[in-house]
């Protein structure tokens, strides 16, 4: 697993732990289309555990259908997921977040081309202006 894939993994793992803490999946009684959600979330983590073929696929359908799904919480949903998991997810980021997250991209291939160590949260938090 590559520092690229090991950031995306690492952000859903968190994206969950703070999902869950927001209605309706904090509640003790989930209706069962919530419980659905979280078990294709557990999924699709899962699926990035193992790296397997479906992990891409998985994400597009899974982040599409949180959108879809649960508009209010779509602020908390990393645009960082859309653009990994790509497809139809670029629909919901607007064109200059694509370009910022296309240039960082082009660092990051610069440097494996050359074998240079890539440091992709700290460049990340650095080029996108963010503060750890």
């Amino acid at each position: 697993m590559n520092q690229y894939h090991f950031f995306h993994l690492e952000l859903l793992k968190q994206t969950y732990n703070l999902l869950i803490s927001y209605p309706p999946f904090n509640s003790e009684e989930l209706m069962p289309q919530d419980e659905e959600f979280l078990d294709s979330f557990n999924n699709l983590i899962q699926l990035g555990d193992e790296y397997t073929q479906d992990y891409i696929e998985s994400g597009q359908t899974f982040c599409i259908n949180w959108v879809r799904g649960y508009s209010q919480l779509t602020p908390i949903l990393p645009r960082d997921l859309l653009w990994f998991f790509s497809g139809d997810c670029l629909h919901y980021m607007p064109d200059e977040e694509i370009m910022q997250f296309q240039q960082l991209d082009e660092l990051r291939y610069e440097a494996e081309s050359s074998a240079i160590e890539f440091d992709y949260a700290k460049i990340r938090n650095e080029f996108l202006k963010l503060t750890v």
